[in-house]
């Protein structure tokens, strides 16, 4: 990273002062008089005093504070002339000495609040005297002690509590909140909340309380299970052990959230292993799109940052990670309070939250569900006081609301809704000085919003071309200015509105926010400003150059930094510490006509190249903080036998980690191109790489430097799959072409090289995986794929020659379910499986040679079908009895403990990326698994702990106790009895109706009986499916005993039908799907097929009847024959049946009279959910009409 230069930017001369790009500005009238020169700034001698302060104690500081003496306050001028082009700033513009407001509030030591101050801050109880109360308040300039509150501050904890009493306390800006005092101040002065509350005489509880008196509402008891569950889980074992709601009230002070102090949760050196099979560890990567805070900037350097649905907080000195992890979809705003105390984060998913953390401890503290249940939110902000949030709605008729989150309630103060025309509103803030007063905007419209009791009024004034004859430009941020009474607007096309009241003489006084006007457009820079932020009494803009510019009051340049070389900036965010500089030589040099040391805060900015860096002023220090890529990350890899992983996205870096240590190691960038695929070979010295335009780099699994001077150019389309043989003989790659392609070693003059050896289309639609393994009789490896086609092609390697790829053989594996991915099961059992996942929620197992499943086991249901499965290695000195597998669906990673049966309390899953998994990898040991995003450009790490998933097996019952859910009602239901029923009238058929022989009952039925009772039970298998059945009973004991099962009984039965039928019943839906494809749409716009054309696809196609066995099964099911059919009531006669079917089957057949007149099922009604999530499984499934 260059550094910028220790000596001035001047905008005279330089390349980097970009000439013309400041406007010139005319002599401004001065607001006070100009400062006297000294050896010491005027912002410095300031800083170093108030440090002094500090360091005396709080109770000095803030009797000094009292007596601050009152500066002039400074406007905006009317301001120069405007031109249309860009010109340096004007030398003789006048430095305005703005009196700067004190900072009260606990000293930092350190980077921590002292321990004493912090428990006296927030200490329980009830009334304080004045000496306390002025000693932890943060007291205004010149504000009076007796306006301060008397009450003392109530502890703020993870749990809330609404309070009994509804009515809201209305007050003016300059008031204090009723629950919430000022405590330790920010860069503007602003405090922390700290909860207010009276004496115990009043008998009523109001605000964040750590045990509440009143039964809690549904809402409210989650958000408590949540803090308490977070503290538990997420804190070290001094905290977790005690319990926040058996708290007495001595412990109340000692309780996480009052005595936090800052990072707290980073203290501790070992975190305790989670109670869950899969916890979070770390996340590599994170949302460019949203802004990074800077948290502390001491001592130790803490960032606050977004990965998908996970706000990260990260000491960037001391490596640690902590995840604030509630929300279940991507955050899609976040924001932070002044003091850095109070985290806000939002999301935008179908159930959205809005979760507010402590800062310190890490604990939510509140939590707001459904706040806009038509979108999410998206955006959000927090007032300078920390008492108040402002959401924005994402829905298409947005919503504006105030909440008074402080005081436990779930529903907003005001709200009001824009109309659509004003464009997508994504950016919001509070007025700095008057909490009623807010600016939200989108690209085209600027909206300002004046909050009055209950009501919240908002006025949209117009600023186009036309207003000033000047291009404006796509909006960015507002703000309003720091002193006066207006609000300036940043645009992507370099200019700045300025926006105030503006009323004229001859009309009456127009009130807030209708006298909003825009005043001037100011032509400030050329390069779009993507950011615009305050900071000690300046402006700040950064914009998608990647340069950052301070601006005082008048907007008059002041300095800038133009050599970050970063990008687009996204955010800046400045340390809540003032700057006091040590050595003020190393201080850079202003550009206004004192000359004087430019004094500004360290402060992050973040890139939308995913790039954050820190930049200390003093001495121009500039260092890098994270690079992660900036695109989608779909592959991901783990070595053999080393903690490494590898990790490659769709900008083209490529980044080895060591994940043990979490420590970056090496990377490269390929320019241009984008990575699809990664794999490590079987020893971890060759990590190859597939990448979009189908090439293929074999790479030194160390320096990441090319092992084969030229890439392999064979493949025509992108990379999908790639993968070695087990001694590193052979690699293939599969592509979107639908080509698997095969790579060999060969020998030209003693020099060993890759090659391709063959490449086949071998299958006609995508390929979903690619798999080596060994041959049962030896070493030599084999080659399996599996593709969307429902064929897996096994090759014959050995006869494979140049150019020549030898199928080995072809197996159709499933009939109508579409396999995604597939893996070789572990040697549980005499008998060797390939373990294949579909799209039906389905696991199957087929013998490795035979091809033939040998059984089928519903897998696990988590929203959505499995996409990608491994079974993780054996770690040393573990039972290699006990395996367990791992797996992703669309947006969830889980444990599946093997041996597959259907238990579903064998399996565990946990929403890892919301916005879609693509990738799944695994530790050498066993340890770990990873997990990639995709298009959310983060990998996450998650700890394994087997130990919890064996006790959720071990509590969900043993035997049939885990199936009986799955039947409605469970053991004592009615379909139960009927079960038993059906299974004994089965052993009678089996027997004879008619028979007079003694009766045999047994608990056992014969293999034949099995397809009846079934269907019975509203199951209708296709012959493929009774075939699977049969054969999974025939040879369940083949391999022990040497025989073939011919009966089963009820137990294995009941499991037999839960894991072949339909995960989720019969849908409706794939019978209209169905139509969809066969039939067309007639007159009605309904799905309908032809009487003779459905009767022809049903004789030949797919598993097709002959006419005898039609004409049954449609004269049964319109009620001619008896139900049951011949296997019940004998020979069956066809006389006559076709002039019946014609007569009690329309010529026309729709879909509708399909289900309900020739099937008999009701068709139910669609859901909300079938409408919204039409791709995954809903609770609209027909059923038997009784």
């Amino acid at each position: 990273m260059e550094e910028d230069s220790s000596k001035p930017e001047t905008p005279q001369g330089t390349e980097e002062s970009e000439p013309g790009a400041e406007i010139q500005r005319e002599e401004m009238p001065l607001a006070e008089s100009a400062p006297a020169k000294s050896d010491l700034p005027s912002q410095a001698r300031q800083g170093l005093e108030e440090e002094a302060q500090d360091s005396a104690g709080p109770m000095e500081a803030t009797q000094r504070g009292k007596q601050a003496s009152q500066g002039v306050k400074t406007s905006i001028s009317p301001g120069p002339p405007e031109t249309s082009q860009d010109t340096t700033a004007s030398a003789n513009a006048t430095e305005m000495s703005i009196t700067e407001e004190k900072e009260p509030g606990i000293p930092a030591q350190k980077g921590q609040a002292p321990k004493e101050d912090l428990q006296a801050t927030h200490k329980p109880g009830g009334v304080r005297d004045d000496k306390e109360e002025g000693d932890q308040t943060g007291l205004e300039k010149g504000q009076d002690r007796s306006q301060t509150p008397e009450a003392g501050p109530k502890a703020a904890t993870a749990e809330t509590h609404r309070p009994q009493s509804q009515e809201q306390d209305r007050r003016s800006p300059s008031q204090p909140p009723p629950l919430l005092s000022e405590s330790t101040a920010g860069q503007d002065g602003q405090g922390s909340p700290v909860m207010k509350g009276g004496s115990s005489e009043t008998g009523q509880e109001v605000g964040l309380v750590l045990r509440p008196q009143e039964p809690l509402g549904d809402n409210e008891r989650v958000s408590q299970e949540t803090g308490i569950q977070t503290a538990q889980e997420e804190h070290g074992p001094s905290q977790a052990q005690t319990h926040l709601a058996s708290l007495t009230p001595a412990e109340e002070e000692k309780s996480i959230v009052s005595t936090a102090a800052p990072a707290m949760m980073l203290e501790d050196e070992t975190r305790p292993l989670s109670d869950h099979p899969l916890s979070l560890s770390w996340v590599f990567g994170y949302n460019n799109k949203l802004p990074v805070f800077n948290l502390l900037d001491e001592d130790f350097r803490v960032i606050l940052y977004v990965s998908s649905h996970t706000a990260v907080i990260h000491d960037v000195f001391r490596n640690k990670q902590y995840p604030l992890q509630g929300h279940s979809s991507c955050i899609s705003c976040i924001c932070l309070s002044q003091d850095r105390r109070w985290i806000v984060t939002a999301d935008r998913g179908p159930d959205s939250l809005i979760i507010i953390w402590d800062g310190y401890s890490a604990v939510p503290v509140h939590t707001i569900f459904d706040s806009h249940p038509e979108g999410g939110v998206s955006a959000v902000a927090i007032s300078h006081d920390s008492t108040l949030l402002a959401t924005v709605g994402a829905g298409e008729e947005q919503k504006i609301s105030i909440w008074s989150w402080t005081l436990g309630d779930t529903d907003p103060d005001c709200s009001v809704k824009i109309l659509p025309q004003y464009g997508f509103q994504n950016y919001i803030a509070f007025h700095s000085r008057d909490h009623n007063e807010l600016v939200s905007n989108s690209e085209i419209q600027v909206i300002f919003y004046m909050r009055e009791s209950s009501v919240l009024h908002y006025f949209a004034p117009m600023l186009t071309e036309k207003t000033f004859e000047k291009t404006v430009g796509l909006f960015s941020q507002t703000l309003f200015h720091f002193s006066t009474d207006r609000a300036i607007t940043a645009t992507l096309e370099g200019k700045i509105a300025l926006w105030g009241p503006v009323c004229l003489p001859s009309q009456d006084p127009v009130p807030k926010p209708y006298s909003m006007k825009a005043i001037k457009l100011i032509h400030l820079q050329k390069d779009g400003i993507t950011v615009l932020a305050t900071t000690d009494k300046m402006f700040v803009t950064c914009d998608n150059k990647g340069h950052v510019k301070f601006y005082d009051g008048d907007l008059q340049l002041l300095y800038w930094y133009s050599k970050l070389k970063i990008g687009p900036i996204r955010s800046i965010s400045f340390s809540k510490k003032k700057a006091c500089p040590v050595d003020i030589s190393k201080l850079p040099i202003s550009c206004t006509l004192a000359g004087e040391p430019f004094i500004v805060r360290n402060f992050i900015i973040s890139s939308s190249n995913s790039v954050v860096i820190h930049v200390k002023p003093e001495g121009l220090k500039v260092s890098k903080c994270l690079e992660e890529p900036k695109d989608a990350v779909h592959a991901i890899t783990c070595h053999p036998s080393k903690p490494l992983m590898a990790k490659g996205s769709f900008c083209g870096l490529l980044k080895v980690w060591n994940y043990s240590l979490n420590k970056y190691l090496v990377s490269r960038i390929f320019k241009d191109s984008i990575i699809r695929t990664l794999c490590y070979n079987h020893d971890g010295s060759l990590l190859g790489a597939g990448f979009e335009n189908g090439y293929v780099y074999l790479l030194d699994a160390i320096s990441l430097e090319n092992d084969y001077q030229k890439p392999l150019q064979y493949s025509k389309g992108p990379l999908t799959h790639m993968a070695f043989s087990h001694n590193s003989e052979y690699f293939a790659t599969a592509d979107e072409n639908i080509s698997v392609n095969l790579y060999t070693q060969f020998v030209k003059d003693g020099i060993k090289f890759w090659d391709l050896l063959a490449a086949l289309h071998s299958h006609y639609k995508p390929v979903c995986a690619l798999l080596f393994g060994l041959q049962l009789d030896s070493d030599e490896p084999r080659l399996l794929s599996l593709g969307e086609d429902r064929f897996l092609v096994e090759y014959d390697l050995a006869n494979s020659t140049r150019d020549n790829l030898v199928v080995l053989r072809r197996d159709r594996i499933e009939q109508s379910a579409i396999p995604k991915c597939i893996t070789w099961y572990p040697p549980l059992t005499m008998e060797y499986f390939l373990l294949t996942a579909n799209d039906e929620y389905k696991m199957k197992m087929y013998n490795v040679t035979t091809k033939l499943c040998r059984k089928t086991i519903l897998g696990p249901t988590y929203g959505s079908p499995l996409q990608k499965i491994l079974v993780l290695p054996v770690k040393e000195g573990d039972d290699p009895q006990k395996r367990y597998l791992a797996y992703i669906t669309k947006d969830k990673v889980g444990l599946q403990v093997l041996p597959v049966d259907g238990n579903p309390h064998k399996s565990s899953a946990f929403i890892c990326h919301p916005a879609g998994v693509c990738n799944l990898a695994c530790s050498y040991d066993g340890r770990h698994l990873f997990t990639a995003g995709g298009s959310d450009s983060t990998v996450m790490k998650w700890d394994i702990n087997l130990s919890a998933l064996e006790a959720a097996v071990l509590l969900g019952g043993e035997d049939l106790i885990p199936y009986y859910n799955f039947l409605e009602n469970g053991r004592e239901g009615m379909f139960f009895k009927e079960l038993e029923d059906y299974f004994y009238y089965a052993q009678l058929c089996h027997q004879g109706i008619n028979t007079m022989v003694p009766r045999k009952v047994s608990t056992h039925i014969p293999l034949e009986q099995i397809p009846f009772v079934m269907r019975a039970m509203g199951f209708y298998p296709t012959e493929d499916q009774i075939e699977n059945m049969l054969n999974e009973v025939k040879f369940s004991e083949f391999l022990e005993t040497g025989k073939q099962m011919t009966h089963i009984d009820l137990r294995g039965f009941i499991k037999l039908y839960i894991n072949h039928r339909p995960a989720f019943g019969l849908s409706a839906k794939e019978i209209q799907q169905a139509f969809q494809v066969l039939g067309y749409e007639n007159e009605d716009r309904e799905l309908a097929i032809n009487r003779n054309d459905l009767l022809l696809l049903l004789q030949h196609r797919g598993e097709h009847f002959t006419e005898e066995e039609l004409a049954e099964c449609l004269t049964t099911l319109l009620g001619v024959n008896p139900e049951g059919g011949r296997a019940e009531v004998g020979t069956y006669d066809p006389t006559g049946a076709d002039v019946f079917i014609e007569e009690g089957i329309p010529e026309e057949i729709t879909a509708e009279h399909f289900i309900m007149d020739i099937l008999g099922l009701p068709v139910p009604e669609p859901t909300l959910r079938e409408a919204e999530t039409p791709n995954e499984p809903t609770s609209c499934d027909l059923v038997l009409k009784s």
